[in-house]
């Protein structure tokens, strides 16, 4: 089992959730993050620092979809180990539904 980050992320990009991370397992995208599946090791912590709810279980019904979106870009996107300034319009785009077909970007993000 991993966590996986969802939807929700997408133009937000907070990273609390990497900087309380013990593997280092967050990639970035250029307007998301996602958990390598091969590195998580299932702690949790990242899930309650999230302040937009973008991290669950892989095993939560609905997220396979996500599952297999954090695999695929674990391995293009590079890693992110320290907190950044969450996008700049982050609060706009905090909770509104179905932001992958408008708005995600499969770019890599600058990573650190």
């Amino acid at each position: 089992m991993a966590y996986v980050v969802t939807e929700d992320c997408i133009r937000c990009k907070y990273t609390d959730c990497v900087e309380v991370c013990p593997v280092s397992c967050f990639r970035e995208g250029a307007n998301m993050l996602v958990i390598d599946p091969t590195e998580c090791i299932d702690c949790g912590v990242c899930e309650s620092q999230c302040p937009v709810g973008a991290i669950g279980s892989d095993r939560t019904p609905g997220f396979e979809k996500w599952a297999v979106l954090n695999a695929k870009c674990s391995l293009e996107w590079p890693r992110i180990r320290s907190m950044r300034a969450h996008l700049p319009d982050a609060g706009k785009f905090d909770r509104v539904p179905n932001k992958f077909n408008d708005h995600f970007s499969s770019e890599p993000g600058e990573g650190n």
